[in-house]
C-alpha cells in the first residue's frame, strides 16, 4: 500500500508539473534578426524591410537573449510573437521562479537607449532594422514584463527599453514610442506600478496603475512567463511619411547591475503601415462632430493610391480620393490598395453628430429718459427666449458683430449693464452646448421715448403682517421682466418689495420700472392693529374701541369677552365700534379680550385694556 501511496504521489506531482509546462510559452531562441522582423511584420507587403541585425547575450554559451515565442494558455495576451530580455530569452517560460539572475557586466549597455532614457545601462538586446511604409503611421503592440515587480523594487529602480524610430541617415535623436499613452513618460516598472507598502521595506503610492496588467508571484502561481509581473498589452504609435525609409531600434537593458532580469514581447504581426484616421468622434467621448458641420476624414496618403469608400458597409460607388467629406451620422470605412506593392489596407470610423442648437433672436426696448440716445441694457433678460428655455445651454456671450464673435475677441464683459452704442443696435449671441458647439442668434437694442408696456410691473398682491403694533410688514407681490423700485405712498421708492414697521392705514402700492419705462397701477391694501386701551369718558378721545380699516378687508366678526371667558359682545364689520358698556351699563376697568374671525376662517386674538 505504501508503495501504491508513493506512485499515485508521482503520478501527481507529474501531472501537475505537466499542466504547468502546458501553460508555460514555448521560446525558441535560434532565430536571426530577419527571422523575427519577418514574425514582427508577417512578411507583409505593405512595408519593406532591410538592413536586419539583432545583438545582445555575448558570454552564455549556446544561448541568446533574444527569440521567438509560442503561446497556448488563455492567460497570456498575444498567440505569438517576438521576445527581447536581459537574460537568455528561453529563461523567459514560465512559471515564475524568484532569481537574482545570473549575468555578466561584460555583457554591455546601449549608447542610445541610455541616452533615450537617461540611465547606465547593462545587458542589452537590440534588435534593428530599416522600413519604407506606406501609409502615414506603423503600429504594434507589446508589453513590458520584469522581475523588478516584486519587494519594493518598483520604488527604487527599474531595467529600461525603448521603441527607438528616426529617419535614416538623420543626425537627430531617436523618438522613444515606448511610453504612458499621451505622454512622453517611458514605460518602466517605477513608471507603471500599484501601490507598493511591503513589510520592513520602503513604500511608495500607485503610478500609472491603470496600465498595470498583473503580478505573478503568488505561492499558487501558474504564470506563463517567468517574471515577477507585467504592464497590460500596450500599443507603440508613430506618424510616418509613405515612401520616406526610417531606422528603427528595439532595444531592452538593465539599468546598472545585471540582477533582476526583464523583457519586452511583441505581438507577431502587429508591427506594420497602418492608416489613422483619427478616433471616434461620439457623443460618449463629448467628441461628436457638431450639427451641421461638415468633417473629413483623411488617409494622407498619396493620390496614386486606389480608394474605395464605404458608410455602414454600402460602397459609396462615386468616391475614389484620399479623403471624404462626411455630412451625415454613420460608420465610415476606407480600403486602399497601395502601390507598387499591391498591398490592401483598411480602416474605419464612426462620425456621431451632437444635437442642433436652436435659437431664437430677440429684442430688448429701454427707455431714453434723457432722449441722448443713450441707456443701460440688462442684456441677460434675454437669455431664456435666445436659448428656447434650453437649459442644458451655456450662459450666453455677446459680441458687437459677427467677426468678433466668430474669433472670440472682445466679448461684452457685463451683460447686465451694457450702454447701446446706436439705436437701434444689433448684437450677436454666441451659445454654446455641452460638446463645445455654438451657434449665432441676434439681439436688437431699441430705445424708446414711450412708456413700454411689455416692462410696467403688476402688483398681483400685497402681504401683510398685522396686529404687531409698531412691527407691521408688508411684502408688495409682483410680475415683470425688468429691474423695479417699489413704494407705498408715491413718493418714497426702494429697491426691496418688503416695508418693515409699517403703522395701521390704508395705503398704495406701487412698481416703478427702473429706467422710467413705467410703473404699475396702484393697488390698495390696508394695515390693521388695534388700540391697546381706550377711556369711554365723554371727552371726545378714545370714547369707543374700534379696528381701524376693517370696513376695507372682507366681512368679519369680533367677539369681546371678559377675563373669565364671558361673551360680552359680537359684532359684524363693517360699521363696529364699543363704548364699554353691556345692556346699557358701564363695565368696569378692566382687561377685555377679542377675537377677529374673517369669512376665510383666519382668527387674530388679542386684548386691550378698559380705563375710566
Amino acid at each position: 500500500m505504501k508503495v501504491l501511496r508513493t506512485i499515485l504521489l508521482s503520478l501527481s506531482l507529474y501531472c501537475f508539473n505537466s499542466q504547468l509546462q502546458a501553460q508555460a510559452i514555448g521560446v525558441d531562441d535560434t532565430k536571426n534578426a530577419l527571422g523575427l522582423v519577418n514574425l514582427l511584420t508577417n512578411n507583409s507587403s505593405c512595408m519593406q524591410t532591410n538592413n536586419e541585425s539583432v545583438s545582445g547575450d555575448s558570454f552564455t554559451l549556446g544561448k541568446n537573449s533574444y527569440g521567438s515565442f509560442t503561446n497556448s494558455s488563455p492567460n497570456f495576451p498575444f498567440q505569438s510573437g517576438v521576445v527581447l530580455s536581459t537574460w537568455s530569452s528561453t529563461q523567459s517560460s514560465g512559471p515564475f521562479i524568484r532569481n537574482q539572475g545570473n549575468n555578466s557586466n561584460s555583457w554591455l549597455g546601449d549608447s542610445d537607449l541610455n541616452q533615450a532614457l537617461n540611465i547606465n545601462s547593462v545587458n542589452a538586446t537590440v534588435l534593428e532594422f530599416d522600413f519604407t511604409p506606406l501609409t502615414n503611421t506603423i503600429s504594434f503592440n507589446y508589453f513590458f514584463a520584469s522581475n523588478e515587480y516584486q519587494d519594493d523594487f518598483p520604488c527604487k529602480y527599474s531595467d529600461g527599453f525603448a521603441f527607438l524610430i528616426k529617419e535614416k541617415g538623420s543626425t537627430t535623436a531617436y523618438q522613444n514610442l515606448a511610453v504612458i499613452p499621451n505622454t512622453t513618460t517611458a514605460v518602466s516598472s517605477m513608471n507603471i506600478h500599484p501601490a507598493i507598502n511591503v513589510t520592513n521595506l520602503t513604500p511608495c503610492a500607485a503610478t500609472n496603475e491603470s496600465y498595470f496588467g498583473q503580478f505573478n508571484n503568488s505561492p499558487t502561481n501558474t504564470s506563463p512567463i517567468n517574471y515577477a509581473g507585467q504592464t497590460k498589452v500596450l500599443n507603440a504609435t508613430a506618424n510616418v511619411i509613405a515612401g520616406k525609409t526610417y531606422h528603427i531600434k528595439l532595444v531592452i537593458g538593465d539599468d546598472r547591475n545585471p540582477y533582476y532580469d526583464s523583457a519586452i514581447f511583441i505581438e507577431a504581426a502587429s508591427f506594420n503601415s497602418v492608416i489613422d484616421l483619427g478616433s471616434d468622434r461620439l457623443l460618449a467621448t463629448n467628441n461628436a462632430v457638431c450639427f451641421g458641420q461638415d468633417y473629413t476624414i483623411d488617409t494622407k496618403l498619396p493620390a496614386n493610391y486606389s480608394y474605395k469608400w464605404y458608410k455602414d458597409g454600402v460602397l459609396l460607388t462615386s468616391e475614389n480620393s484620399p479623403s471624404y467629406t462626411v455630412k451625415s451620422p454613420g460608420i465610415y470605412k476606407v480600403e486602399v490598395t497601395l502601390t507598387p506593392s499591391v498591398c490592401v489596407v483598411t480602416n474605419d470610423v464612426k462620425i456621431e453628430y451632437t444635437p442642433e442648437i436652436v435659437l431664437k433672436n430677440s429684442s430688448l426696448i429701454q427707455c431714453d429718459i434723457d432722449e441722448d440716445g443713450k441707456a443701460v441694457f440688462d442684456l441677460t433678460q434675454a437669455y431664456s427666449e435666445i436659448k428656447n428655455n434650453n437649459s442644458g445651454l451655456s450662459n450666453i456671450i455677446y459680441y458687437e458683430n459677427i467677426t468678433d464673435a466668430q474669433a472670440g475677441n472682445n466679448p461684452i464683459l457685463n451683460s447686465s449693464n451694457y450702454t447701446n452704442l446706436s439705436n437701434p443696435q444689433t448684437l450677436i449671441a454666441k451659445v454654446t452646448n455641452p460638446y463645445n458647439c455654438f451657434n449665432y442668434a441676434e439681439l436688437t437694442l431699441e430705445l424708446s421715448n414711450e412708456i413700454v408696456p411689455s416692462r410696467v410691473a403688476t402688483i398681483t398682491g400685497v402681504q401683510t403682517s398685522d396686529f404687531a403694533g409698531n412691527k407691521n410688514t408688508v411684502i408688495i407681490e409682483y410680475t415683470g421682466s425688468s429691474n423695479y423700485e417699489f413704494s407705498i405712498d408715491g413718493n418714497y421708492y426702494q429697491d426691496s418689495p418688503e416695508f418693515l414697521n409699517i403703522a395701521a392705514g390704508s395705503y398704495l402700492a406701487y412698481a416703478r420700472e427702473k429706467n422710467g419705462c413705467g410703473i404699475s397701477n396702484p393697488f390698495p391694501f390696508a394695515i390693521l392693529d388695534y388700540p391697546r386701551f381706550f377711556t369711554p369718558n365723554g371727552d371726545g378721545y378714545n370714547d369707543t374701541w374700534t379696528i381701524k380699516n376693517l370696513n376695507l378687508l372682507p366681512q368679519a366678526t369680533i367677539n369681546i369677552f371678559n377675563r373669565y371667558g364671558k361673551l360680552l359682545k359680537q359684532f359684524n364689520s363693517p360699521s363696529f365700534s364699543w363704548n364699554g358698556t353691556l345692556n346699557n351699563y358701564l363695565l368696569p376697568a378692566d382687561d377685555y379680550w377679542f377675537s377677529l374671525i374673517f369669512e376665510n376662517g383666519k382668527n387674530i386674538k388679542g386684548h386691550f385694556s378698559l380705563k375710566r
